[in-house]
């Protein structure tokens, strides 16, 4: 347990999972392994939200199934792919999308709401960096987050994606992040580094089919707060020897990670980006992604090759379709098969 914040009552739970109180007391009397509650105050009894909504999720309720996308080597397209299956479970499967840009390079921000709007949001304090700047304080009076004014609905640069929602980035997080681990511990020991970002949108999450975390490339604080959200990853990359070389050690520290937080985070796998059909390095790397399965998760089936379509993709300017988006040259039928491949692994 890791402070008060974890702590819900019945009335809670029941807003998580979209029923009535009534239903949540049958549960617990029907189900034995309904988790326990922690304390029987007059109130009723209290619960830790983590268990609860593993329960939940376990019984196919609806529960936000939270994905972090993360690979050590920048250019991989890690975030073009995020905005892409965003875009796509918005468009395409009618699902409703938070994307959490938890990359100081804001690139996935500015994908979706365009650099002017981003800087608008930037100067006023609404971005990521306001939320971990928050946490350096030990005063709460001195904290300014906004959740409501940061969270962007409806975002997205193609008019058919409409259920699509942000939260962004800044490049003011290159400067937070160092600082993090030096956060006052505050009243016993609440205040821990990693918790920062569950603490702010845990009882949001559920408003979601899905929520994708756009994290930086590397494992320090900002990433491991996103990891500590999520259910699972995605790990992108191009099929060279210097884009996978740090996959083995992102799914070593991310076990260690969960181990250490008591809550699995599953590796759901690699997805191949800016695959060059003609590129024998890139046909070698991709056989021996797939058949190492000691060393390397699964990977999946749809691969994403090199093309002007997914570059441009980055550029905010507005259209109608995801299949203008991509071209009409087979991108959209590939992200719209990858995403497909990837609910199937992670529902």
């Amino acid at each position: 347990m890791n402070g008060n914040d974890d702590l819900v009552g019945i009335y809670e739970v029941a807003k998580i999972a979209g029923v009535t109180p009534a239903a949540v007391v049958n549960w617990r009397s029907r189900h034995p392994d309904f988790p326990p509650p922690v304390s029987e105050l007059k109130s009723g009894p209290v619960f830790i939200l983590g268990q609860v909504r593993k329960w939940l999720k376990k019984r196919r309720t609806n529960m936000a199934t939270v994905i972090a996308t993360i690979n050590l080597k920048g250019g991989v397209g890690k975030t073009t792919i995020t905005v892409a299956l965003g875009e796509m479970l918005s468009e395409a499967f009618r699902k409703a999308v938070l994307i959490i840009d938890l990359d100081p390079q804001t690139n996935a921000t500015t994908m979706l709401i365009g650099e002017e709007k981003w800087k608008k949001l930037n100067d006023e304090g609404h971005t990521l960096a306001r939320l971990f700047q928050d946490a350096l304080f030990d005063d709460p009076e001195e904290r300014r987050f906004d959740l409501e004014q940061t969270l962007q609905k409806g975002v997205s640069n193609v008019r058919d994606v409409r259920t699509l929602d942000l939260i962004p980035s800044s490049l003011d997080l290159i400067d937070v992040q160092d600082r993090l681990a030096m956060i006052p511990s505050g009243r016993f020991f609440a205040n821990n580094p990693t918790e920062v970002l569950r603490r702010a949108v845990r009882l949001i999450l559920d408003e979601y089919d899905f929520v994708l975390i756009d994290c930086p490339p590397n494992l320090g604080l900002i990433t491991l707060n996103g990891l500590r959200i999520s259910d699972g990853y995605i790990i992108p990359t191009i099929p060279d020897v210097l884009s996978t070389y740090g996959i083995p050690q992102i799914v070593t520290r991310v076990h260690d990670f969960a181990e250490n937080i008591g809550e699995p985070v599953e590796p759901y796998g690699i997805v191949v980006s800016k695959y060059q059909g003609n590129s024998s390095l890139h046909g070698r790397t991709l056989k021996q992604l797939r058949e190492d399965r000691d060393k390397y998760p699964h990977v999946f089936e749809t691969v994403i090759p090199q093309s002007n379509a997914m570059s441009e993709s980055a550029e905010f300017s507005k259209t109608n379709t995801l299949r203008q988006k991509y071209q009409y040259d087979g991108r959209y039928n590939l992200l719209r098969a990858l995403t497909k491949e990837i609910m199937e692994v992670v529902c």
